[in-house]
């Protein structure tokens, strides 16, 4: 359990995401939702609109793997309807947290349903520690992740479940089309050039859907760190296979990219979105627009190779 002193430190503010109904100053009360995470957020601002006040506990450009939760997290969460998680033990503290808080409202798990693959295995380590939760870097599975949202918010809030499902069935059809451009646009790359090393290994399921082989020197949580050796293996990976395409996530360390394209000749192309939305001004603001920035990167990267 977090401890109390460690919820009475100083702590930024929860960030809360203002809707249009609070602009109008419309005083119809709304149920209070927290995402764990911001792609989660942005996906339950498209199902919930100005219907929700939606909150937000590890914000854009965080890392959600290693995050602290503070005083203000506690707070919100109890006096939440609702929460959305993703699951899969990806929020390594939210157990923790809402037993502190205490969270009382309805759990909404993202990933229910959602077939899973096995996680790599941390560097040094033989087994995987069990499933990989980075489920959203396919568009085809985000479907029943919003699906699932769809039925928590008309749980909760019955009153609007009609209102929730047919933003729900409007925003399924644009993943139908998102998940469709993405295939369209890794086929103009040549199979083998679909290669591709990123910080660490979140993108199976991206490979699973879509085709593009990635390596990393960190397994699925970046909380691991990579021997010498792996390093290393990695390097003589790309000078082997002559892999121009050198990735960082925007919550990475990009010390070992660095080090492996010093070392490999090969060349870091632009900043990917895998855990994180960018802030509203960066590339990657929604989950849309981060799976279109990185699928454009990634193929014009492998293109390279």
């Amino acid at each position: 359990m977090i401890s109390r002193r460690h919820f009475l430190a100083a702590a930024a503010p929860l960030a809360v995401l203002p809707t249009h109904a609070q602009a109008q100053g419309q005083g119809q009360a709304r149920p209070k939702v927290v995402a764990t995470f911001s792609i989660l957020g942005d996906l339950l601002a498209e199902v919930g609109g100005d219907r929700i006040e939606l909150a937000v506990v590890v914000g854009a450009d965080i890392d959600a793997h290693t995050y602290q939760p503070k005083p203000t997290d506690a707070r919100a969460l109890a006096s939440a309807q609702a929460m959305v998680s993703n699951g899969q033990g990806y929020e390594g503290w939210i157990d923790r947290l809402a037993k502190a808080a205490p969270f009382k409202g309805r759990a909404i798990v993202a990933t229910a349903g959602v077939a899973t693959l096995e996680g790599a295995p941390a560097p040094g380590h033989s087994h995987a520690h069990g499933p990989d939760p980075h489920c959203w870097q396919d568009a085809g599975r985000v479907r029943r992740y919003v699906g699932n949202i769809v039925d928590g918010l008309a749980m909760v809030d019955a009153p609007n479940a009609s209102f929730y499902r047919e933003r729900g069935q409007a925003y399924d059809k644009r993943l139908v089309t998102l998940d469709q451009w993405i295939k369209d646009e890794i086929a103009k790359v040549p199979m083998a050039q679909r290669r591709a090393i990123t910080a660490h290994d979140s993108f199976r399921y991206f490979t699973a859907a879509y085709g593009v082989q990635f390596f990393a020197p960190r397994g699925f949580t970046t909380e691991s760190e990579p021997s010498a050796k792996d390093v290393a293996t990695l390097i003589r990976l790309v000078r082997e296979q002559k892999i121009k395409a050198l990735f960082v996530e925007n919550m990475s360390n990009p010390g070992l990219i660095d080090q492996i394209a010093r070392e490999s000749g090969a060349v870091v192309g632009p900043r990917l979105y895998s855990d994180a939305l960018s802030g509203p001004g960066g590339p990657a603001p929604t989950y849309e627009a981060m799976m279109r920035h990185n699928v454009t990167a990634l193929v014009a990267g492998m293109l390279k190779n």
